[in-house]
């Protein structure tokens, strides 16, 4: 059985046809598999929106504490009433001539105690 050469030709471009369908098919398998799986892929993007979410929270509260502690620090530099308030607040300033009094609460069985001015010098 001998084929002619238009018979010859025919199964040739048949031939490459299928080669062609074969590797169109295979690079469609592997850019599917890029599409969901490995980097760049839906679940990765979603990941990293999700850390990118997270990471602008940590940064507005980083921020406002930030612009807290900047006015603090402008108050600190610019006011002796923060100064004195802080004094206050933290190592317990009593200024001379003040009376301290210091609030018992009802557990306590011990009565509240009642500090003096300082003598005037």
């Amino acid at each position: 059985m001998r084929l002619t050469a238009a018979e010859l030709n025919s199964a040739v471009e048949q031939l490459a046809m299928k080669f062609i369908l074969a590797a169109l098919l295979v690079l469609l398998v592997l850019l599917q598999l890029r599409l969901w799986q490995g980097e760049g892929s839906l679940s990765d993007i979603q990941r990293l929106e999700g850390e990118i979410a997270a990471q602008t929270a940590i940064n507005a509260r980083l921020a406002e504490r930030n612009e807290g502690l900047k006015q603090e620090v402008g108050d600190l530099k610019n006011g002796l009433d923060s100064i004195e308030e802080r004094a206050r607040s933290e190592m317990g300033l009593i200024k001379q001539g003040e009376t301290y009094f210091l609030v018992v609460e009802k557990e306590a069985t011990a009565p509240a105690a009642v500090v003096e001015p300082a003598p005037s010098p």
